[in-house]
């Protein structure tokens, strides 16, 4: 999964942003009305972070949104999860492959990720034509069980009856698909909310262990 996350969010270090991050935060804080508020914050962060770890604010680079390094942190996130892996003295996420690797794992662990615990498991509706309210899956925290969704028409496989899930719906112009999302599918929307980045990074980690193998 770690290799996975690495690889979509920066094509493992080929794609990290050619933008000065301060230019983006300050862009982003006081002209963008959406989310300015956040981005101010983040902007602080980046300050403190440049200071801290002796960092010349001009120079350091990331994306046009301010994220940084192999993983594209948020200068909050370095702050909290960035991590000295390699043990030179800095938690350089940007040059320091075992930093960025080792600031990833870190970032799950803190959002307690359930090692050998499953991820996301495909499931079928009964019927294709049932009508499902939009709130069954506004939410990416697991608060159903199994049990319960099979009362609904999903076809629940006897191992996941028991379990807390999300009901995960991934639409196409083909179909919808319909996922039961384990505690850590939730772990890696806390990295990206979407749930298509969680099943691309799913989905990924998934094709590399088969290759690996």
């Amino acid at each position: 999964v770690i290799t996975a996350i690495l690889g979509v969010e920066t094509d493992y270090g080929k794609i990290m942003g050619n933008y000065r991050v301060i230019d983006s935060l300050t862009t982003l804080g006081f002209d963008d009305p959406r989310r300015s508020k956040f981005f101010k914050s983040e902007l602080i962060q980046f300050f403190i972070l440049t200071r801290e770890n002796n960092l010349d604010i001009l120079k350091v680079k990331g994306s046009y949104a301010g994220a940084m390094g192999y993983g594209q942190f948020m200068p909050s996130s370095y702050r909290a999860y960035a991590v000295d892996s390699d043990g030179d003295g800095k938690r350089d996420i940007w040059n320091s492959r075992a930093d960025a690797i080792g600031s990833v794992a870190n970032y799950l662990s803190a959002h307690n990720w359930e090692k050998g615990a499953g991820v996301a498991t495909r499931v079928q509706l009964d019927s294709d034509s049932r009508e499902l309210p939009e709130n069954l899956f506004s939410d990416m925290r697991p608060n159903f069980t199994g049990s319960q969704l099979l009362k609904m028409g999903f076809k629940v496989p006897s191992t996941h009856l028991e379990k807390m899930v999300a009901l995960i719906r991934l639409r196409s112009d083909a179909e919808s698909e319909y996922w039961l999302g384990e505690w850590n599918f939730y772990v890696i929307t806390r990295y990206n909310r979407s749930p298509m980045y969680a099943m691309a990074v799913l989905q990924l980690a998934q094709a590399l262990r088969m290759g690996k193998s």
